[in-house]
């Protein structure tokens, strides 16, 4: 798919033949998104959108990196005409300014102290021929690696019958993520990639299939990573690679300390051991020999 244009903001025929009336205010939302996206000229290299099944429900199963996220991850459907419907904390729908959109959207609020209602409300949308978009990470990753998954992704997903299809972004974060304060920069690439299906098989329980999503999504953020156009203008810019690539982020030993703190409200600063600066000094090509044996 080739990055929004400006005649896309006006197509009638973005959203397919006959679109859902219900969907108006959602459909309008997207083509202000499509200005903004011209305005700020980001660079979008979105593969795979033939994974997503063309009707029925499915779950889009995704990285988490940026505070926008899923308005990069929502392109990926409209090639096959259909609008996902993303699970997202309940605190956004209980806002004066996002919460009218969120619900007219028909996206699903997530209560972490009453989860059941929101799995419940997936399951339904997903039997109803739904896409309901998950970042089973629960948050943003701040060592831009894959955390570990929650399970409810591939539980919805064996309940209701439906394929898993695992998904990567990168890029985003540069301009608004966990920890930096959003900077509107111009041009900024962002890679949106699909990977193919992953259908429960008979008899399978959902762990089985988390691992199986799990490696998925692995291999579709490096795959992003690795093809990323854009380099570190210079050492103080590393900040948004991974340290296994050489960048100057957490590693996700360091990342989840921090989230420790952050569930907790208390501050930390993680210090790095010696052995690990010289591995972040001497670049990626040390955690590759290092995974070659």
């Amino acid at each position: 798919m080739q990055s929004p244009r400006w005649r896309d903001v006006v197509r009638r025929d973005l959203f397919g033949p006959a679109p859902d009336p219900r969907d108006r205010p959602y459909r309008l939302v997207i083509r202000v998104a499509f200005v903004v996206f011209q305005l700020f000229g980001f660079r979008f290299d979105i593969r795979g959108t033939e994974h997503l099944p063309a009707r029925g429900g499915a779950v889009i199963a995704s990285n988490h990196v940026s505070y926008f996220d899923f308005t990069y991850l929502g392109l990926v459907a409209l090639p096959r005409h259909r609008l996902v419907r993303f699970m997202a904390k309940a605190s956004v729908f209980h806002n004066r300014v996002s919460g009218p959109f969120m619900r007219a959207m028909r996206h699903i609020p997530v209560d972490r102290r009453a989860g059941v209602a929101a799995f419940d409300e997936a399951v339904r949308a997903l039997r109803d021929g739904q896409v309901v978009g998950v970042f089973p990470e629960a948050t943003i990753s701040s060592s831009f690696t894959v955390k570990e998954l929650k399970a409810g992704v591939a539980r919805m997903a064996v309940q209701a019958g439906v394929p898993v299809v695992p998904a990567a972004v990168w890029g985003g974060h540069r301009v608004a993520t966990k920890n930096r304060r959003v900077v509107l920069r111009r041009g900024v690439p962002v890679t949106v990639l699909l990977g193919e299906p992953l259908v429960p098989e008979p008899g399978e329980k959902p762990q089985a299939l988390l691992r199986r999503t799990r490696v998925a999504m692995e291999q579709l953020l490096e795959q992003a990573q690795r093809s990323y156009p854009d380099a570190p203008a210079g050492e103080e810019d590393r900040w948004w690679l991974p340290a296994h690539l050489g960048g100057t982020a957490p590693t996700p030993e360091e990342a989840h300390e921090l989230d420790i703190h952050d569930v907790q409200g208390t501050a930390v600063k993680v210090e790095r051991t010696l052995v690990q600066r010289v591995r972040h000094l001497l670049g990626p090509s040390v955690s590759r020999r290092r995974r070659a044996h």
